[in-house]
């Protein structure tokens, strides 16, 4: 049975996601209930459990309400389980779990938070990255350090390339122009960043995208380019230098 991936708006500009397979309905963050229970009603879906990325209250300020509602068990990682809603579940990186394409691997990207993690399914080409990787961007640098988020970025751009990000923000557009700093003669950033904006002119949502095309695009994950090491000014830095001069660039953007 092939998942069912459904995009949820939350907030300002949050996205949950809702993965619906072999083993029931989960949900990636929970930013809000209102809009979560709204596309679970539709759908006639019960919410089966709720997975967590990280502490922030923007993706876990519904989690009360819907565990009260569905009465489903929460996980998250257990290196915020003291800054998290009670968790049923205290997850740690390697463990995984579920069937077929609904199988998930958890993978740690700390960085954004320190105990930030992602979740990855193999088999359904997908991976929840919510402010780790981001689409054209990463996540603020508020409790790791440069060289921890660079190995996390590491580590995300390694899957296949035909993987599907799902990150947690829409601020592609943004992203775009800033990336457009950076390389301004890149063509695939040129095509993509002019797509996304005609995508949000529509109102259509951005921040889901082919691993293999944030490659091409995303200055963060470029950083072992020589045209973005030139770009910023270390043409001899090393990967994880440039990409903090990248995100250093990018803060003051």
């Amino acid at each position: 049975m092939p998942l069912d991936i459904v995009t949820v708006p939350c907030l300002s500009d949050n996205y949950a996601y809702l993965v619906h397979g072999p083993d029931g309905t989960a949900l990636i963050d929970a930013p809000e209930a209102g809009p979560i229970i709204d596309a679970l009603e539709a759908r006639g879906w019960s919410l089966g459990v709720i997975m967590l990325t990280h502490h922030h209250h923007d993706h876990v300020g519904g989690v009360a309400e819907l565990r009260e509602k569905y009465g489903c068990p929460v996980m998250g990682p257990k290196a915020e389980e003291a800054k998290l809603p009670k968790l049923d579940m205290a997850l740690e990186p390697g463990f995984s779990g579920g069937t077929g394409e609904g199988r998930c691997e958890v993978i740690a990207v700390p960085g954004h938070t320190l105990g930030h993690i992602a979740f990855h399914y193999p088999e359904a080409k997908a991976v929840f990255t919510a402010d780790s990787l981001m689409a054209l961007g990463c996540g603020r640098i508020f409790e790791g350090t440069p060289e921890m988020m660079w190995e996390s970025l590491e580590k995300l751009a390694s899957l296949p390339p035909e993987t599907v990000v799902y990150s947690g923000h829409e601020y592609t557009a943004s992203n775009a122009a800033f990336a457009l700093t950076i390389e301004p003669g890149n063509e695939a950033l040129i095509s993509r960043a002019r797509a996304i904006e005609a995508a949000r002119f529509k109102g259509r949502s951005t921040a889901q995208v082919a691993l293999s095309v944030e490659l091409d695009t995303n200055p963060f994950l470029r950083a072992t380019r020589q045209s973005v090491k030139t770009a910023v000014g270390l043409p001899d830095g090393t990967d994880a230098e440039v990409f903090a001069e990248v995100r250093k660039r990018k803060d003051s953007f």
